[in-house]
């Protein structure tokens, strides 16, 4: 075919090798904009071998802050190489620690296994996610989590050829064959599976979760009516948050992801049907770039990278780094608060080491922190430049 992995999105619109001395670091955290203060930090459990030594040199409290009502762990973009069954080591690291921070469900922001190449055979792919199985799957279902997922490009690409047949079928019939094997049960309460994987809702712990399929820029008109539908229901509307989560996000925050084939498209209507129904969060991925945001009403997780290839943010001269974020919700004023690891040193990010905003080309997001209203004038100016 010849065509780059940007060309097909564009066609539809352990912890030895991490450093351990850096530990030791002082931790920082940041809270949301709507004004919560810095968490204290509690004692973690901590049962793995390489954790025990880690919390021996570390700070008090670097594993664990204070818990909130509920506890969200997000992962995202954790394939390294097309066609790899192996996983990089903060991978491992993070899937060995996540069980310590004690989560109620862990969320993943897509890109699980390295496929989206046409080279690969239908036995190269199912090998890529037993490898997923062994490394990620397999720890989570043994721990007791849940894990609520969102399709990535690299798992299922919904890139469609001239003919409305999927480019990559191989890809999405194996991606579903796997989920759909009762062995690998995700532990979720579905509320709609009729679609599972490639979008579907679920509950927890009186969070609605709705997960669509943005592994390409263009999601299906049908699609986006099931969406609508699905958050207007009483399952949606009588719970106390509703979180939705897709691979691309709307808008972009990392060089050389700001072309419109990496964002996904219509991206102020899609916001606004979002905030029509009171969606707190929109996790996504792809971008391999941590940026936690905010734009009009809805709060906008970038979750960042595990995996190979972390790049920079846009509007930033900071070293791009691997993260792992856990958010902690308080159910009774509808408020998280964010403690995100940079999974290359296990130091917790300060937020205000990033842009207070980011202008892509479809428009800007502002750091989670910083109300809009805020914004210097020189910052309302900023236009968009692009990376490359």
């Amino acid at each position: 075919m010849g065509l780059k992995r940007r060309q097909f999105l564009a066609l539809t619109g352990s912890l030895g090798g991490l450093g351990l001395a850096m530990v030791v670091q002082k931790a920082l955290t940041g809270a949301a904009f709507s004004g919560n203060s810095t968490p204290a930090y509690s004692e973690p459990k901590l049962t793995s071998a390489p954790i025990k030594a880690a919390k021996a040199i570390a700070p008090k409290g670097l594993f664990a802050p204070v818990r909130g009502d509920v506890r969200i762990a997000v992962i995202s973009d954790l394939n390294s190489a097309y066609g790899s069954t192996d996983y990089e080591p903060e991978v491992d690291q993070a899937i060995a620690l996540i069980p310590d921070w004690q989560p109620d469900i862990v969320l993943g922001g897509g890109d699980m296994v390295a496929g989206q190449s046409p080279s690969l055979t239908q036995s190269e792919i199912q090998a890529m996610w037993a490898g997923f199985d062994r490394h990620i799957a397999a720890p989570l279902r043994q721990a007791g989590l849940p894990f609520g997922f969102t399709i990535g490009n690299h798992d299922a690409s919904g890139a469609l050829a001239v003919s409305g047949k999927f480019l990559f079928s191989n890809d999405r019939e194996l991606a579903a064959a796997y989920w759909n094997d009762a062995k690998h049960d995700p532990g979720l309460q579905f509320v709609d599976r009729a679609q599972f994987p490639f979008y579907y809702t679920f509950q927890h712990n009186d969070i609605f979760y709705l997960v669509w399929d943005a592994s390409t820029s263009q999601i299906p008109a049908a699609q986006i009516a099931w969406a609508e539908k699905s958050l207007a229901s009483a399952a949606a509307q009588s719970a106390k948050m509703r979180i939705a989560i897709g691979h691309l996000p709307l808008y972009a925050v990392a060089v050389g992801r700001d072309e419109l084939g990496e964002i996904l498209a219509n991206a102020d209507h899609l916001r606004a049907m979002l905030e029509r129904y009171q969606v707190h969060t929109y996790i996504s991925g792809h971008h391999h770039a941590y940026y936690p945001a905010h734009r009009g009403k809805l709060e906008l997780l970038h979750s960042g990278i595990l995996g190979s290839g972390p790049r920079p943010l846009l509007n930033s001269n900071l070293p791009p780094f691997k993260a792992l974020t856990i958010i902690d919700v308080s159910l009774a004023d509808q408020s998280t608060r964010y403690t995100t690891y940079n999974m290359n040193t296990l130091q917790v990010v300060d937020q205000k080491i990033l842009p207070r905003l980011i202008v892509g080309p479809n428009g800007r997001v502002v750091r989670r922190d910083v109300p809009e209203s805020e914004l210097t004038a020189s910052e309302q100016a900023m236009t968009y430049t692009p990376s490359s």
